[in-house]
């Protein structure tokens, strides 16, 4: 599974964003898919995830502001922040869950305030 991300860019605080992570490769075995962080000298967390059958996640940071979706026909997750905050700077990377895990290319989110 190869996954290729894109969306990330420069917004002011209280803007939006939307990013979108496209799947290739053995579609069929992803159980989930998700968008992860990793802030300048933090570790890499979860922002939210979405399985196969539609279950979603984030993470209490992010409720309320962000909303994850899916285009099965697409092969492809995306992730629309809104009200974005200074401390959601960060690169952005994709994961689909299967036997392997992937990881998607990240993308800058920088928010400024």
């Amino acid at each position: 599974v190869q996954l290729q991300a894109s969306g990330g860019g420069l917004v002011q605080a209280g803007g939006s964003l939307r990013l979108s992570c496209k799947a290739s490769g053995s579609i069929s075995r992803i159980n989930v898919m998700g968008w992860y962080r990793q802030a300048p000298g933090k570790q890499r967390e979860l922002v939210a995830d979405i399985s196969y059958g539609g279950s979603i996640n984030y993470a209490d940071s992010v409720k309320g502001r962000f909303t994850i979706s899916k285009d099965s026909p697409k092969n492809t997750v995306y992730l629309q922040m809104n009200s974005l905050k200074p401390e959601d700077t960060a690169v952005y990377y994709c994961r689909a869950d299967w036997a392997l895990g992937s990881w998607g290319q990240g993308t800058l989110v920088t928010v400024s305030s």
